[in-house]
């Protein structure tokens, strides 16, 4: 059986800082693609927090629309002068249900400044995610500059770069 050789033409010039710089990039390519995910979901739920407090309001707002009817028949009944036992009845049972729709609107508004809140509070994480993110990803693409200039000072802003896009996206956790 021959044996077949395989002659390169030219050596293979190997660039040690070419493949820490590469690691580099694979290693903020990672961090970029976590950050990522960490901010579609956040975002995702802050959406979902705000359509909850939405809700809520306009929950909030049917009942208290729902209490200042039983407030106008409480005056036409007034102002119609009407008496009777069915009329006492009927201004009686209209103050039983204005304190349950007034108890019923104070939940409905804790509720609401609550979703709020809580969408307030995931719209700073985001946002901090989105700061992460962007300079994650502007260190990888400085650090992959160097492939093309072959100068150091690219990693290096690249890593910095990459430093500071880490650091803001943990805060994000801690917000």
């Amino acid at each position: 059986m021959a044996e077949l050789e395989i002659h390169h033409e030219g050596g293979h010039n190997v660039d040690p800082m070419g493949q820490r710089v590469g690691v580099l990039a694979a290693l903020l390519a990672v961090a970029l693609a976590i950050v990522t995910i960490v901010s579609h979901r956040t975002h995702t739920e802050a959406i979902m927090q705000k359509s909850a407090a939405n809700d809520a309001w306009a929950h909030y707002q049917s009942t208290r629309v729902k209490y200042h009817n039983l407030e106008l028949g409480q005056s036409l009944i007034g102002a119609l002068g009407a008496k009777g036992a069915t009329t006492e009845k009927l201004v009686a049972d209209y103050g039983a249900q204005e304190k349950d729709y007034e108890a019923r609107g104070r939940k409905i508004q804790e509720e609401a400044e609550r979703d709020d809140g809580l969408a307030e509070s995931a719209e700073h994480r985001a946002l901090r995610y989105d700061l992460g993110e962007g300079l994650l990803e502007i260190g990888l693409v400085l650090s992959s500059l160097y492939f093309i200039s072959r100068k150091r000072m690219f990693p290096v802003i690249g890593i910095i770069a990459g430093i500071a896009g880490v650091a803001i996206a943990v805060t994000g956790l801690l917000a």
